[in-house]
């Protein structure tokens, strides 16, 4: 039965709907029951707030959750979080800040009397609302949340506002001060984008994007800023580091100022990757809130404001199940571990995505548990803090983020120190793994010939070579030294991270004169920096991992190997009679010659066709073609696992047939591993090497073990290692016996960059021992980086062979990649740099050959004429000599 309304008693509803100040929208949801959305304007002191709230479900009440967006932002960032939260059971409120979005009013910081009393009104406007649940008259059941600029907000509004129930803050502050003013060290960059954003209004930064021109033109020469902070930021900015003033502002504007005020449960979701907000301020939250007997949990996720991932999924239902616990009550909703962070878990062997694991504890370990000393060189360091404090170190870069990672490929790593403008401290290489969780601290003593120092600490991860070296999360700590004419001695506590230091890495302590991101005394003064004790280093012990899951494969590939193997040795086909060794070829690893192969059922297309090279001993040799390019296939062949229609191949001079004797001087990983999940690493190796039944002298475990740096992991069931445990402990088994010639199939495929890095120093190791390497792999860059010659291969045939720097060609020329178009007369001025050879315009950026000039001085000079790139790399040479190559096709 259908019930049909009067027109009258439609025109009544919308009526009474419009008479609640805004107009009811039908929000599409996947799943009902429907969300309903009610965009309204309300006039407050200063401002007209635009705003937007969102019911779904029944007429009774229920709880409220006030939303706040990034910086930059709008309301409309945060709409898809809000009506998922409408969808479970929640009035949500989300509205544009002042200077942002539609609303109008000035930018003021979150300011006591402006943006928070803001919020206050908000709560008051909820309390009038029939569909939300209430404590008492005027007081509504409310929870608030947000990023950055709105995380910092829910931390104000419970400080100012007892009516507050909950809290859920995510990538935010708790002493904007502190973030802005390190140790009384100016953060630049992050500043200057700050009121940039704020200047033309509708210009996202930082978590959040903008969304559509503010309302109304700009204010003042800082834009929609109010007056006083944008004399602050002049004044700040032309003296290059803050006043007392300018922290006292700040201060009074941060959570941190009514933190013996926030008396209520608090989920804190802080970024690891943020040089922005870091993980010390989540620290301080944590220990100010729990001292006031509220419940606090701590979450540090993968991304923050430099990039990586949000974990926005996974974030939004730990906020929700927070809400259910303490606002609806709900004592069984599971709202997670005292303390959790994210880790890297290895790849998703369905789809090759990479996999984040959590960590946990029972309890928030804060920034020092678990010291460990870790001694260091202690010789004095003296270097210079450069005129101007230019060329700046680099570490962070705010508007580049992941496009910084591409220094790398220059061999300088992720961040870069100028000589003679930093000190060096290395420990001794580690004998076990170390995993690095809080803030490492380092007393020193500092000279400075000015009496002031502004050093900026960083602790590397350097590899067993010494060159290759890593700055977990590209954050660096700085510190303001003052009266240091005759030496002072400071203690440094040195960045938040969760880090692990593979055994035979080196720890290195840097303390640099200049950060890009940072404001350095421009005046030029020598430094001299002792070291006056050890690195201590915090493990936080009783933080554990969790078990990765077992995929299908690690079960499965055992018994289908089994199964083949027991197909092979039915189906086998009589061998013939093995062709003579041939003397002249006894030292010589790999010989191919005319190799031939056309799979049943192909008329006319050969998987391999007269294809001839020849691998001497001491080369990594990359074998690189297209998908279909035949390599997998002549990788068979190699292993005796298929049999070549024509051709040989010869090994150490021996022909190669299945079974052939001198297979036992080849060591292979070709299309993965499989291992006994609930045994050992060093149990899977000894069942794999007593398979063979070769003497167990003659395995050479200890040293395949050194080779590929699994170190205490060995004795640690492998169902328990990440991905790249996994490949390194495939490399250890190939390696066993230390064959004279190892082949890899693709050894780094799902690897994440550290890791691909460590297979990279594996191979150049054992290569260096006389051995032979080959290596199929689709990454060009590190074959590029890894190899000594290259065979390309198209189709089957042999398309080029040679030393890669025969293949790729002389030159030495970068990309640099900007922001926009670069004008003509930049570019010249760039081609007209010292050392520079030319430079040429091209999409995205410039092409710029080098003459002399080193790619560090390169972006030195680049930052000086203020070039505004997003990323520096090397012109990929081999991959345009594999494209022109092969005419144009992929990997």
């Amino acid at each position: 039965m259908k019930l049909r309304l009067p027109r009258w008693a439609a025109v009544v509803a919308v009526l009474a709907v419009l008479a609640g100040g805004g107009t009811w929208v039908a929000v599409a949801s996947d799943q009902p029951p429907p969300v309903r959305r009610a965009d309204q304007v309300l006039d407050l002191p200063g401002a007209r707030i635009d705003t937007s709230y969102f019911t779904a479900g029944g007429d009774g009440r229920r709880p409220a959750v006030l939303l706040g967006h990034g910086f930059g932002g709008s309301k409309d960032d945060v709409r898809a979080q809000a009506e998922k939260l409408a969808r479970d059971g929640y009035a949500v409120l989300t509205w544009s800040a002042r200077g942002f979005g539609s609303s109008t009013g000035r930018i003021g910081l979150n300011d006591p009397a402006h943006e928070v009393e803001d919020v206050r009104r908000l709560i008051d406007w909820l309390a009038e609302r029939p569909e939300v649940r209430l404590d008492k008259d005027g007081d509504p059941r409310v929870g608030v949340t947000g990023a950055s600029y709105g995380g910092a907000i829910s931390l104000l509004a419970a400080g100012y506002d007892t009516r507050v129930d909950a809290i859920a803050p995510a990538i935010t502050y708790w002493n904007l001060a502190d973030a802005l003013f390190p140790e009384g060290v100016f953060k630049k960059l992050w500043a200057g984008i700050f009121f940039s954003t704020g200047s033309v209004g509708s210009v996202g930064a930082g978590p959040s994007s903008a969304a559509g021109p503010s309302a109304g033109p700009p204010a003042s020469a800082c834009g929609r800023f109010t007056d006083e902070l944008c004399a602050l930021y002049q004044r700040v900015a032309v003296a290059g580091k803050p006043d007392a003033a300018a922290r006292a502002l700040l201060e009074a504007r941060s959570p941190s100022a009514v933190g013996d005020r926030i008396k209520v449960p608090a989920l804190i979701v802080q970024g690891q990757t943020d040089s922005l907000f870091p993980l010390s301020h989540a620290d301080a939250m944590a220990e100010a809130i729990a001292a006031n007997g509220a419940p606090v949990a701590v979450d540090w996720i993968a991304g923050g404001h430099d990039g990586g991932d949000r974990e926005a999924d996974r974030v939004e239902a730990r906020i929700g199940a927070w809400f259910d616990r303490h606002l609806k009550g709900d004592k069984n909703a599971d709202t997670g571990p005292a303390f959790r962070v994210s880790r890297a878990g290895g790849v998703d062997s369905t789809d090759g995505q990479a996999l984040l694991r959590g960590a946990t504890a029972d309890r928030y370990p804060g920034l020092s548990a678990g010291a460990r000393a870790v001694a260091l060189a202690d010789r004095p360091r003296t270097f210079a803090n450069p005129a101007g404090a230019n060329p700046p170190a680099i570490s962070a870069v705010p508007g580049v983020g992941g496009s910084l990672a591409s220094f790398s490929s220059l061999g300088v790593g992720l961040s870069m120190d100028f000589p003679g403008q930093f000190a060096a401290f290395d420990s001794a290489p580690l004998t076990a793994p170390l995993r690095i969780t809080g803030s490492p601290t380092v007393r020193v003593k500092v000279a400075s010939d000015s009496g002031e120092a502004v050093l900026f600490g960083k602790v590397y991860d350097v590899g067993p070579d010494g060159r290759q070296q890593v700055l977990p999360a590209q954050l660096v700590s700085p510190v303001r030294i003052e009266g240091a004419e005759e030496g002072r001695t400071v203690d440094l506590t040195l960045p938040a991270v969760d880090h692990e230091v593979e055994a035979g890495h080196r720890l290195r302590l840097v303390l640099a004169a200049t950060d890009l991101g940072y404001a350095s005394p421009a005046a030029p003064a020598t430094y001299t920096v002792t070291p006056q004790g050890a690195l201590t280093v915090p493990t936080a012990p009783a933080v554990r991992t969790q078990a990765a899951g077992l995929p299908w494969w690690v079960w499965g590939l055992p018994a289908a190997g089994a199964l083949i193997a027991a197909v092979l040795l039915l189906t086998a086909r009589r061998r013939t009679t093995a062709p003579a060794p041939d003397p002249a070829l006894a030292a010589v690893p790999l010989q191919i010659t005319g190799l031939t192969k056309k799979y049943a059922g192909a008329t006319d297309r050969y998987a391999v066709r007269d294809l001839s090279f020849r691998v001497e001993q001491g080369q990594v040799l990359g074998l690189l073609g297209p998908n279909g390019a035949g390599k997998t296939t002549t990788l068979r062949m190699l292993m005796g696992l298929i049999t070549p229609d024509d051709g040989e191949i010869r090994v150490f001079g021996q022909a190669i047939r299945p079974g052939a004797p001198v297979l036992s001087r080849v060591g292979a990983f070709v299309e993965g591993a499989g291992f006994l999940p609930h045994l050992s690493g060093r149990d899977n190796l000894d069942l794999y090497w007593k398979a063979t039944g070769r003497p167990v002298e003659d395995a050479h475990i200890e040293e395949a073990l050194a080779i590929a740096g699994l170190g205490d992991a060995l004795a640690r069931a492998v169902r328990t290692y990440s991905q790249g445990m996994r490949q390194r402990l495939a490399i250890a088994q190939a390696m066993l016996g230390l064959p004279d010639l190892l082949i890899l199939d693709e050894p780094t495929n799902g690897l994440d960059p550290p890791q691909i890095r460590e297979m990279r120093d594996v191979m150049i190791r054992y290569a260096a021992g006389g051995r032979t390497v080959i290596v199929s792999s689709h990454l060009l860059s590190e074959v590029e980086q890894s190899c000594t010659h290259l065979v390309v291969m198209d189709r089957g045939r042999l398309v080029q062979a040679g030393p890669v720097e025969e293949i790729t060609g002389a030159g030495d020329t970068l990309l640099v990649t900007v922001a926009g178009e670069l004008s003509e007369p930049l570019v010249e001025k760039i081609g007209a740099l010292p050392g520079v050879g030319s430079a040429a315009p091209t999409e995205g950026g410039v092409l710029v050959r080098l003459d002399g000039a080193d790619a560090t001085a390169l972006i030195g000079e680049l930052v000086r004429l203020d070039v505004p790139l997003t990323g520096v790399g090397p012109h990929r040479r081999l991959e345009d000599a594999f494209l022109t190559l092969i005419g144009g096709g992929s990997a």
